[in-house]
């Protein structure tokens, strides 16, 4: 099975406080509408933090600030192996604009399973929430 090695950014409002982060829903392909942490491919050559203020650039047209690795999840899809590092994240530059997203919310501690999250980003969802004020 191939190994699909990903950068997942949960952003957040403060990397001190943590009380709300940010979710969107996928806009497009096999998991269209249901809700992830944005982020994407890691190229050749790129750290996973390099790779993560690229693909928040290019799907939110902001930078952020990579913060600490929260967890690495691996979760095997029905035709791939998802290998997705995740890192708590703030914006610094720019407003959070959806490029490829068909929606956003920010999520508090209590709202975090109001959304239906795509199976890999769920299992990270409790061990955010356990980080969160």
């Amino acid at each position: 099975m191939k190994t699909v090695k990903v950068v997942a950014a949960v952003i957040c409002d403060s990397l001190q406080e943590k009380k709300q982060i940010f979710a969107t829903a996928r806009g497009y392909g096999e998991f269209k509408g249901q809700w992830e942490f944005p982020g994407g491919k890691i190229e050749a050559g790129e750290t996973p933090q390099q790779a993560l203020v690229r693909e928040i650039k290019e799907e939110l047209e902001a930078t952020v600030y990579v913060g600490d690795l929260i967890d690495t999840i691996e979760y095997d899809y029905p035709t791939f192996h998802l290998s997705m590092a995740c890192f708590w994240c703030k914006t610094i530059d720019g407003e959070l604009k959806l490029l490829e997203a068909e929606a956003a919310k920010w999520l508090t501690k209590d709202m975090l399973y109001d959304v239906q999250w795509l199976p890999a980003d769920m299992t990270l969802v409790e061990k955010i929430k356990e980080q969160m004020q």
